[in-house]
């Protein structure tokens, strides 16, 4: 980068590199050739020695006049100095794939500066910075190696860095804890589910640790399964690992934590060990793979095992900026005292997605657990590509119906199960005037504009249809009852237009 500051160059030694960085950030979800046509044109223009900056004040401001007149200036002080040259666009939208057009830009740019500095040394390079990008770097943790000390010499394949070994459970609770003896959460990430409480599986855990027997405790504990990005035995038995992510065994690993929290005083003389399996995958895929069959060994969802896809970290992320807790791994807001109004589930979103997007409140009533099972269905409500948006209006609304009917109407909780998604799918139909709700329709509304009246009214047109038809479960899972509603609304809708919606 270019120090402002700089003043006299005689000091630089032959061949420094100088390096330029031009940015351009769009809040879209594509690549246009638009940017970069206009930055052949500004290169054109600032790059080119034989112009004079000065005569193109009209058309760029004086800060963008001032930073490549300052390049061009520490450029010619060091020309005889054979400077290496670093020119670097960084393109950065929400987008996922760059059209060849896009790219064909992008290579006619780089040879159009490169011909502005004749220099073997000169470098030009466009980079597409998209969503998962973005997120990636966002999300990216400095300096995030952990020291692993090990029991016993790891049994490790000498081909692939995998490493299985006991590790003593104080050490194993240092490896989990900061300086301030916090549990280092992000390490948790990749797990499918955040540590669920009381249940029976966990106050086992807690006796074992509480009350220590002949049987060493790794004997009665399947043990932790940690993936990284790179892990080191730097001796026999220390392991230094790179990103580590503790991918199974979270809630062994938080009781462990709870028990040390509560007995520092016992870490000096603990004996009892754990076993820990090391993998460095080679792959993205070998990564998801690890994931899904670490945690396919006891009843889990499928829905939570897609929990650690991008595009539920994205929204996870989202959300959080909106005030709104999309809880992708299960119990993690709750566990971190957020109120349950906040706090969004990923099978009650994927409930809201097929009621909405896919017109069928019955299946969202009917089948909650296995709604993520189909992929096809899977891929069609979260693209990569999708405007987050969607998911946030949708679930926005969701809530909000769900508190309304909690709050201030005369339902059963059953009754109220029974008709939330055929509310919620008749709210955005009722306010886009058509029964098959779109993407672009979601983005299009405000989610403020839904009011505590409308809802309470739209749920007694759909309770009366409801118990028309009888009123039970069956009622609210069969295809009738989602029938009749679209049946009434295109009559409404009819009505007020003088022509059918669609």
């Amino acid at each position: 980068m270019i120090d402002e500051n700089v003043t006299t160059f005689e000091q630089i030694k032959k061949g420094a590199t100088l390096d330029f960085y031009i940015f351009q950030g769009k809040n879209t979800t594509s690549f246009g050739e638009d940017a970069l046509m206009k930055w052949k044109t500004t290169c054109s223009n600032l790059f080119d020695m034989d112009k004079n900056i000065d005569l193109f004040k009209d058309r760029y401001n004086s800060k963008v006049r001032a930073l490549f007149d300052h390049f061009r200036n520490v450029y010619i002080s060091l020309v005889r100095k054979s400077p290496k040259i670093n020119i670097r666009f960084c393109y950065v939208t929400k987008g996922h794939e760059v059209h060849p057009n896009v790219q064909k830009q992008a290579e006619e740019l780089c040879s159009l500066v490169k011909g502005l500095f004749p220099n073997p040394l000169t470098s030009v390079d466009v980079s597409f910075i998209g969503a998962d990008k973005l997120y990636e770097l966002a999300n990216k943790i400095a300096n995030n190696e952990f020291t692993l000390l090990l029991s016993e010499n790891p049994l490790t394949n000498a081909s692939s860095k995998v490493f299985v070994a006991l590790v003593n459970l104080a050490e194993y609770y240092k490896f989990m804890v900061n300086e301030n003896k916090e549990l280092v959460r992000h390490i948790f990430e990749a797990n499918v589910r955040d540590y669920q409480g009381n249940i029976a599986v966990n106050k086992d855990i807690h006796d074992t640790l509480e009350n220590p027997a002949s049987e060493n405790f790794w004997w009665l504990n399947n043990g932790a399964t940690i993936i990284a990005s790179n892990a080191t035995l730097v001796t026999g038995k220390t392991l230094v690992l790179s990103d580590p992510e503790i991918v199974n065994g979270l809630q062994t690993s938080t009781e462990i934590y709870n028990y040390f929290t509560k007995y520092q005083e016992r870490l000096e003389n603990e004996y009892r060990d754990l076993l820990v399996r090391v993998i460095v995958p080679t792959t993205e895929d070998s990564r998801d793979k690890i994931i899904f069959a670490t945690n396919n060994q006891t009843p889990i969802q499928k829905s939570s095992l897609r929990a650690t896809d991008t595009i539920h970290r994205q929204i996870e992320m989202y959300f959080k900026g909106k005030d709104l807790y999309y809880d992708r791994r299960k119990n993690h807001y709750k566990n971190n005292g957020k109120k349950a109004a906040k706090i969004v589930s990923l099978p009650f979103l994927s409930q809201c997605l097929i009621s909405v997007l896919l017109q069928s409140p019955n299946d969202a009533r009917a089948r909650p657990s296995t709604l993520l099972a189909d992929d096809t269905r899977y891929n069609a409500l979260y693209k990569p590509d999708q405007d987050l948006d969607v998911f946030y209006h949708i679930a926005y609304i969701g809530k909000r119906i769900e508190s309304v009917l909690k709050a201030k109407c005369d339902y059963t909780t059953t009754q109220s199960s029974d008709i939330k998604f055929y509310v919620l799918y008749a709210v955005f139909a009722k306010l886009l005037k058509k029964v098959n709700a779109t993407s672009k329709d979601v983005v299009s509304l405000f989610p403020d504009s839904v009011s505590e009246d409308f809802v309470i009214e739209t749920a007694s047109e759909i309770f009366s249809l409801y118990t028309k038809l009888g009123g039970t479960d069956r009622v609210a899972k069969g295809p009738d009852l989602i029938g009749a509603l679209k049946d009434k609304l295109r009559s409404d809708f009819s009505l007020q237009n003088g022509s059918e919606t669609k």
